[in-house]
């Protein structure tokens, strides 16, 4: 969730802190500091707020020298956002400085043990007692390493560690678990990050590390050991993408710029599996023998990922006929269902290091599932440790609120979906061929879309000051009220509530009040005047009613408020190209209201606490 940084080299470190910071905004934004060793002294710069309070009271940072430091952006989980809770934080005599993502569960006890050997807390975190519990074997062995490796088989919980020591010039340790932790090579200088995007401007050639992992950098120099402080050898890695993805290319929010580069990211996506005219899974592990002998489909994630899930469970059912159920990880990992041991789990992750969604992984294959992941992040855990792995090739996401990485994910599971049905049986050639031509069409049309966008930035306008929406839609299309759904509360901090149709008489009908915004989602055929009559009903009641259909649909064209229409498309891809408006919708919504759209409240881009 937090964004963490640490760098060694000749340079100043507190600029390329800041600088690196700013790139990991999007992880956590309620406070940040840095944390600087120079002279046999750790000087560290503090609190609530965004960066750029940060950056105004250090002058850009050139009130702390030094070549050598640590930096953080906050998520707050333990203690409100504050300058006292906001790392970095230290032991009690400044000898080692730690900043910490993630939650260590046992820090109770830890405290209550810390407390007994002198040890006194300032600050409400968790993280004040790992940074104390290493100070406490440091002192006793005088080597941060042996310090580390003791630390942290006492502590429960997930983290991602970096710290400084200020008996080591120009060392920055740094230990992970079950949180990403990646190390930066430069010439004479080293880094280390939460996520690549932070050093992409300085260096291309990165580790991963691995999960118990530690870490010690000095100037040009990344050692690695595992978590009994054996040194271990690891090879480096090039990022192949582009550094400017990660910049907004001259549109006002990042979320926006998004939103334009999903019509490449279904493209890249489609064809990095799409082959001599025909979907080829088998660098995915799945051959036409695995594929053939799948007997059930699990799909797991949180979030928009599930929202993903739901519409796959759709279309894979339709064409394979193979049972699927879509689950949400933060259940999945706590049920004990009996599990087909033919099934395949198909876990989706835009980071990768979704904390429920890697839980529910490691249940699966304790289970003797067949994992396949579904991930944009190179090198992220889920993609490390799944059985095979899809990448998507939607590149970095900023925005809080997915848009481009979610698209990827649908036509992901769009290919599995063909290709299984092909490989099955229960298409034939000709019919899978006509399918691939419409997922083909499909960034066109979103790119038709968005050159249509203005009367939505119109409509917005109209719900500056709305309190409550719902979201309808009935198949395919209640799957994608959940994203649009969520899309609107994510950023816009309108309460919003998707609704499967039919269900909208059950009960929440009653909450229809006049002016209301009530979206209908309407691109399956064959339901059509189904959910056009749970509309009425909501009309009837004083609803406005907003309906997002394909083109050449008829339905509630003179009794809606509003329709806007998406080009026509085989009924099992209308949710790459009905999506489009809401995500606008939202967006819009909450640029009305002066909102901060890509760093939403509360909310922290990648979910690494349970």
């Amino acid at each position: 969730m937090c964004g963490i940084l640490g760098y060694s080299g000749d340079r100043q470190a507190s600029g390329i802190l800041l600088a690196g910071l700013e790139r990991l905004e999007y992880r956590g934004y309620d406070s940040a500091g840095i944390a600087v060793l120079s002279g046999g002294k750790i000087k560290v710069a503090k609190n609530k707020g965004r960066l750029k309070v940060l950056e105004d009271r250090i002058n850009s940072g050139e009130e702390v020298s030094g070549t050598c430091g640590i930096g953080h952006t906050r998520w707050a989980t333990h203690g409100e956002p504050s300058d006292v809770n906001a790392h970095p934080l230290w032991s009690d005599d400044m000898t080692v400085v730690l900043v910490h993502n993630g939650i260590v569960e046992n820090y109770r006890e830890l405290r209550e043990k810390l407390s007994q050997k002198g040890y006194t807390f300032y600050s409400q975190t968790d993280t004040e007692a790992a940074v104390k519990l290493i100070d406490y074997y440091y002192k006793q062995e005088h080597n941060p390493l042996k310090a580390i490796t003791r630390a942290i088989k006492d502590i429960e919980g997930s983290y991602c560690f970096v710290m400084l020591f200020k008996d080591c010039p120009d060392e920055v340790w740094g230990a992970r678990k079950d949180l990403p932790l990646i190390a930066g090579q430069g010439k004479d200088e080293s880094f280390l990050a939460s996520d690549v995007s932070a050093i992409l401007h300085d260096t291309r050639d990165v580790y991963y590390l691995d999960n118990m992992e530690i870490v010690r950098l000095k100037k040009g120099d990344v050692r690695f050991f595992d978590g009994e402080g054996y040194a271990t050898h690891k090879e480096i890695s090039t990022v192949t993408w582009d550094s400017n993805a990660a910049e907004k290319g001259g549109f006002e929010h990042f979320m926006m710029k998004e939103i334009h580069e999903q019509a490449r990211a279904v493209k890249d996506t489609f064809g990095a599996v799409y082959h001599s005219g025909k979907i080829d899974l088998t660098e995915k592990g799945l051959d036409d023998e695995a594929i053939k002998n799948i007997s059930q489909i699990y799909i797991v994630a949180c979030g928009s990922a599930y929202h993903a899930g739901a519409v796959a469970q759709y279309v894979i059912e339709d064409l394979t006929k193979i049972p699927v159920r879509i689950e949400m990880a933060s259940e999945f990992r706590y049920r004990n269902m009996p599990m087909d041991k033919n099934a395949l789990a198909v876990i989706i992750s835009q980071s990768g290091e979704t904390a429920d969604t890697l839980a529910a992984m490691r249940r699966a294959k304790e289970n003797g599932i067949k994992t396949l992941g579904i991930v944009n992040v190179v090198g992220s855990t889920i993609a490390r440790e799944a059985d095979s792995v899809f990448y998507t090739m939607a590149g970095p996401e900023i925005a809080v609120a997915t848009t481009k990485a979610y698209s990827a994910q649908l036509v992901a599971c769009y290919a599995l979906a063909v290709k299984f049905a092909q490989v099955r049986g229960t298409l034939d050639d000709g019919e899978c061929a006509r399918l691939i031509e419409e997922i083909q069409s499909l960034p066109g049309k979103i790119d038709e879309i968005l050159d249509e966008r203005g009367s939505l930035e119109e409509l917005a306008k109209r719900f500056v000051n709305a309190k409550n929406a719902f979201y309808l839609g009935r198949n395919i299309d209640y799957a994608v009220a959940m994203e649009g759904s969520l899309k609107m509360k994510e950023i816009s901090y309108l309460h919003s509530e998707a609704i499967a149709a039919g269900e909208m008489k059950h009960g929440p009908i009653s909450l229809i009040e006049r002016g209301m915004l009530v979206t209908g989602i309407i691109t399956q055929k064959n339901l059509y005047l189904k959910t056009a009559s749970n509309m009425l009903e909501a009309k009837s009641r004083g609803g406005f009613i907003l309906v997002v259909s394909m083109r050449g649909c008829e339905a509630l064209k003179d009794e809606a408020d509003f329709v806007f229409h998406v080009p026509e498309t085989d009924c099992h891809f209308s949710a790459s190209l009905s999506v489009i408006p809401l995500q606008l919708l939202g967006y819009y919504v909450a640029v009305a209201r002066k909102l901060d759209v890509d760093k939403p409240r509360n909310l922290a881009k990648s979910v690494t606490v349970e």
